[in-house]
Order: structure tokens, then sequence, then C-alpha cells
């Protein structure tokens, strides 16, 4: 099933046939149909199921069986929401799988042998997504255990070099275009295992890496606090990116070279 999916993603024709053969398999959550055994002989695929061949929304259906119809991410899942993120930060990440910064075997080895301009066109495709947000869970924590996850994403931890997320996510987390993701509207499991993969190095992004500098400094109890707010808070404005920060960022972050940062992390 994998190699078909990879199949889609190449820019060049697919049949019409296998497209919506994948687009079927895709949506009902299986990998074929079983026929009755009443049916006597093949019947042929229906022409009004597929999407044409030579749209990125059709190429792109390798994406949405981990990240949901539309990218829109799927209930309780691991797997992030990647529609109307900022086109900037998912090339870089796609650019990341790719070239071995973040490691899943899977993401891999669909994009390895895309090119750089391929791989901004499928991100340009998402991030243009416009799609409502669901209402997030429960809170999954105690009362303190948010309490603690608030303070740091609000305002941080000066006295642990910590800065606060809305310092660079913006202040109502949804991100800042072009390069900066938003926070909100994320699984709690996928939010906590980033940060630990940015604690133990296993996420890297370009030099130098911010994100791997602050994640150090927090204790497995912030992670997991900071993990449980953010995903118990909805997502205002439609999750749309600001096109600016208030303020310059505390640190200076690979991969954001157009963001600019405090003097005192400028030095």
């Amino acid at each position: 099933m994998i190699d078909c999916l990879r199949s889609l993603l190449r820019p060049v024709f697919c049949p019409p046939v296998a497209a919506a053969l994948v687009a079927l398999a895709l949506s009902a959550g299986v990998a074929a149909q079983t026929v009755p055994a009443s049916t006597t002989r093949a019947t042929p695929a229906t022409p009004a199921a597929t999407v044409g061949a030579s749209s990125m929304s059709s190429r792109v259906l390798a994406c949405t069986a981990c990240h949901g119809k539309e990218g829109r991410a799927t209930p309780d899942g691991y797997f992030p929401r990647i529609a109307g993120k900022p086109a900037g930060y998912l090339a870089n990440q796609l650019l990341n799988f790719r070239d071995g910064r973040r490691s899943y075997p899977q993401m891999t080895y669909l994009i390895e042998h895309l090119t750089d301009d391929y791989l901004r066109e499928m991100a340009e495709h998402f991030a243009a997504l416009d799609l409502p947000y669901p209402p997030p869970p429960a809170p999954q924590a105690p009362a303190a255990a948010l309490e603690q996850g608030r303070k740091l994403v609000q305002v941080g931890d000066a006295a642990r070099s910590i800065p606060a997320c809305v310092a660079c996510h913006g202040a109502a987390m949804t991100g800042v275009s072009p390069s900066l993701p938003g926070l909100l509207g994320l699984p709690r499991d996928y939010l906590n295992s980033q940060l630990g993969a940015w604690k133990t190095g296993q996420r890297r992004a370009h030099q130098p890496d911010c994100m791997a500098d602050i994640a150090r400094q927090l204790t497995p109890d912030d992670v997991s606090a900071v993990s449980a707010w953010l995903a118990a808070q909805p997502v205002a404005a439609g999750g749309k990116p600001a096109r600016t920060l208030p303020a310059a960022m505390p640190a200076r972050c690979g991969g954001v070279a157009e963001v600019p940062v405090a003097a005192a992390a400028a030095r």
C-alpha cells in the first residue's frame, strides 16, 4: 500500500483508475474491496469517482492516509493537522524529513525522491486550505499541571532561560507566516512526543536549533504540562497564522531568518 501511496506523490501522470482505487481505499480505511461471490464479471471503474490526476489535491491523497481528509487530522489521533499551517513551516518540515533532520521512516520513504520545488508546492497546497477546527477535547491533566503549562506557554521561565511559547508562536498561538507554526489544534500525544524528540535530539532543525535549546531546559513534568494545556485550548481566529509578531523573537532560530530577533539574542 505504501508503494501505491508513494506513486501518487510523484509529479507525473497517474491513470484515473489507479487514482480512483487509492481514493476509495483511503476514504474507506481499507486497501481493497472484496467482490461478492455472485458477481460473474468485472465491473468497470466509475470515472465519476476520480479527481483530475494532474491536480495537487489528487496527488496528496497519500498524505491524507495519515493526516486525515484534506489534512484536517483525525480525532484523538497522533498525526498532526497540516491544513492551514504556514507554507514555509510545512515546506521546512518536508525538507527536514527528506534530509534526515526529522525521523519517521514512512514520511521519508514517501518523499525522499521529491525535489525542493515540488515539496514547496505540496506545502502551499495544504497551507491554502481554510478549514474549521473541531472543539478541543476535555483537559487531560490535573488543574495544577494545567496551570504549570499555562505559565510556561504564556510567561516562560526566565530563571531557566525558557522563553514564553507565545513570544515565537504568536499571542493567539496560531503561528506566524510564513514559517512559524501554530501550537493549537494538535493532539496532546503529538505535542508531548515532539517536545521529547527535541529534548533527546531525535528531531532537529537548521542551526541555530532554538527549539532544541529550549526543550533541553524542560523537565518531563514541564513537557507533560505544556502539552496538556495546549491540547485543551480552543483555536482562535479560525486558526489562521498572524502576519507578524508584535515584538522581536527572543532567540535566533534556523529556518526563520525573515523574523526579527531581539538585540541581545542577535549578538
